[in-house]
Parts: structure tokens; sequence; C-alpha cells
């Protein structure tokens, strides 16, 4: 997701980039590395999604114009956007799974939530590798890793996990999302390969 690097991190990541799910402020790094994602990683297809008022396309949404400027200058380019409608679609989503109005308990969705939900409609089987469960990290023996795998100073997985649950503007619901994870995993179709998750309970 975003821009997250595989190079030097194989061993754990795996290699293959083949589709990107972006969040609108990652754009600016897109351009700064422009040559390395539309020339090395030309293969790879690139789903942004981001607040209307960025991504309107009547020439007033930045991120969309910047988004314009790139495909002109990389042709080839595989650059897709998510509608104001289905982003709109995601936020009721949310509301529906949690019985809360996302703007008004100020949340902003992931990019791991929208990355989910393409998923689940685009793919007949997922398997999900690497991803804590919502209670893992009010485990006491939990273990200490970076948020970001490529970036170790940085605050641990945990702990910007706490920051944004109880954020209350602008916060990522990340336990709150994992949760809903779990419940749509009783579906058939997500899976949690490793580390397993244990279903919900009633």
């Amino acid at each position: 997701m975003n821009v997250a690097p595989t190079v030097g991190f194989e061993g754990d990541v795996g290699n293959r980039t083949s589709f990107r799910v972006i969040s609108h402020t990652s754009v600016p790094y897109l351009v700064r590395q422009q040559r390395f994602f539309f020339t090395t990683e030309a293969e790879t297809t690139y789903v942004i999604w981001g607040p209307e008022k960025n991504m309107r396309t009547d020439g007033k949404g930045k991120i969309f114009n910047t988004l314009v400027s790139l495909a002109r200058k990389y042709p080839q380019a595989e650059l897709y956007t998510v509608t104001r409608e289905k982003v709109q679609e995601c936020d009721a989503v949310f509301q529906n799974e949690t019985g809360k109005n996302r703007m008004k308990s100020g949340a902003f969705l992931s990019t791991g939530f929208f990355t989910m939900i393409l998923a689940l409609e685009v793919c007949d089987r997922i398997l999900v590798y690497g991803m804590i469960d919502g209670s893992y990290c009010s485990n006491s023996s939990h273990s200490f890793v970076p948020y970001h795998y490529y970036e170790p100073a940085r605050l641990d997985e945990c702990r910007m996990y706490r920051v944004h649950e109880h954020a209350k503007r602008g916060g990522h619901r990340f336990i709150t999302e994992k949760l809903i994870y779990q419940r749509w995993a009783t579906q058939g179709k997500l899976h949690f390969a490793f580390p397993r998750w244990k279903p919900p309970e009633n």
C-alpha cells in the first residue's frame, strides 16, 4: 500500500508490486520518486483515493491535477482514482459496521480499509499475511515493532494504533477496523494466514 518499498525487504514482504492502493497524502512522494514508480515499477497499477476537495475533477482538485500531469508524462502508467461515490460508500460501510458517523467521530479511514474493501469486491479469495488482530496490542507480552517496517526509528505499531484510536480528530481507527475485518473473515472470502486470527467472540 501507499509507497512502501520492497527492495531490501524481500524476505519479509516479497517483491511483487503489481497493485498499489495509495492515499492522496502519498501522492507528493510519488511525484518526488516518479522515475522509480513509473519506470522501474512501470508494470504497477495504481489506485488513488482521497477526499473530494483534493480529488475533484473540475480543475480545482490539487491531487487529481497532479495525477493528470503524471498520466500525461507517463502515458503507459495505469493510474485510477476512487470516485467520490465510492469514498462515500466506504464511509457508509464504516458507519454500518460501527454505528458511528466517520466524520462526526473524528475518524479518517485508513488506506488499509479502502484496500480491504476493494480486494473483497474484485478477488475471489484473499490471503492476508503480517497483520495482527484487534486484540493483539492489549496483550502485555506483545512485541514492539515499527508501525512501518521500513521506518524503524518511528513509533512502534501498538503505540501508533492507540494514539490514533483515541484521537479526537483526524485519527485512523486501526483497532476498530481490524475488528471489522475479523467479522468479515467469517463470511468465507477473507483469510488471515499469518498470524492466524481467532474467530470473533459473540
